[in-house]
């Protein structure tokens, strides 16, 4: 299939799609009905039935829509996390397929609705190259584009309907790639994915994670949207950082919490700081001792990650006593902690992991 037009309708929104339509010869009205269809998972014009014949047919042949097809699925024993590996390349455009990994991560709740997050992939690898991360190992491929972003979400929508669970409740933009250096995209993305006439996912059901783009964040405080902000931190100190986190030698932790405190400061919002804990590296009681200090008189909650295991980086995850030392460490200092659940250690779990055992050609 070749494609006419550079556009991904799916990264549209309405009002650009209300504009397509128009300049295509279209009744105006005729975008929110397209923008709807497209919220609804539907690729296919044929299956548009309240456009007319001709508007479908000008449609296929401008604007072709392609959905990411499925390479691979995994589900852990439990049952409560699906991992999906996804392949967005376009066969006239790319000749190695661009994959990603969308996780799929299912809460059961008595007495209230369950809550069905998915974890979105932002770029196809990463070039942040944090030393603990499988998706850094293969390098950055390239960023999604909106539609591509919205895709993921369609997707494990549709898984989610397949398995007659309900709709997706919460997003956490958390998998592979640095969402701010896709921040146009992954922000496009957000405002369609959040629009009433579409899948209407409340913006404080909306995380996003970033390893500290400063400049980034600051945008993203002005955005002041009630969008939720998570910061990889992962280290209490420059030093350690820059060992695990190479983006630290460009934004240290005086000028990433400079940021930070900009970011509360305008949104009022407390700050989710994710720290994953490594087996005698950056889990040490002075560790902890010195993230306490950092953060103490911050908004801020600290969100322990217990790594799941791979093999490639060396690193090994920490034993369950030390992180539950590790949090306590932080709650008698004043700092708010909980300690993540652990998922997928049966299957490929980790960020990327899943990607780069397919790419290798299966082997683990």
């Amino acid at each position: 299939m070749t494609f006419k037009a550079e556009i991904d309708l799916l990264g549209r929104n309405k009002t650009e799609l209300k504009s397509i339509c128009l300049a295509m010869g279209f009744q105006p009205f005729k975008g929110e009905i397209l923008f709807r269809w497209l919220q609804e998972g539907v690729l296919d014009y044929a299956s548009m039935t309240n456009l007319s014949r001709r508007e479908r047919e000008l449609l296929a042949e401008t604007y072709p829509l392609l959905a990411p097809r499925i390479i691979q699925e995994q589900q852990s024993a439990d049952g409560a996390t699906v991992k999906l590996l996804l392949d967005f390349g376009r066969s006239d455009k790319e000749k190695q397929p661009v994959m990603i990994e969308l996780v799929i991560m299912l809460y059961e709740r008595q007495n209230s609705r369950s809550r069905h997050t998915l974890c979105i992939s932002t770029q196809a690898g990463c070039a942040m190259g944090c030393a603990f991360c499988a998706t850094g190992l293969s390098g950055l491929s390239r960023n999604l584009s909106a539609g591509e972003i919205v895709a993921e979400v369609i997707m494990g929508q549709k898984w989610l309907h397949e398995h007659k669970l309900g709709d997706v409740t919460n997003l956490v933009f958390m998998g592979m790639g640095e969402p701010f250096a896709n921040y146009d995209a992954v922000m496009q993305s957000l405002a369609i994915l959040n629009d009433p006439a579409g899948l209407n996912i409340g913006q404080r059901r909306m995380t996003i994670s970033t390893c500290g783009l400063t400049d980034a964040i600051k945008c993203f405080a002005d955005a002041e949207t009630e969008i939720g902000l998570a910061i990889s931190l992962h280290a209490p100190n420059d030093a350690l950082r820059s060992q695990l986190m190479p983006v630290n030698r460009r934004y240290p932790i005086k000028e990433l919490l400079a940021a930070c405190d900009y970011y509360t400061s305008k949104t009022h919002r407390r700050i989710s700081y994710e720290y994953a804990l490594l087996k005698d590296v950056n889990d040490g009681r002075q560790q902890a001792e010195e993230l306490a200090q950092l953060l103490a008189h911050r908004l801020a909650h600290v969100n322990l990650i217990p790594v799941n295991f791979v093999s490639e980086t060396g690193f090994l995850p920490s034993p369950a006593e030390v992180i539950n030392e590790f949090a306590a460490i932080l709650n008698r200092r004043g700092v708010e902690t909980t300690v993540r659940e652990k998922r997928g250690t049966d299957i490929d779990g980790a960020c990327g992991q899943l990607r780069r055992h397919q790419s290798n050609g299966g082997g683990k």
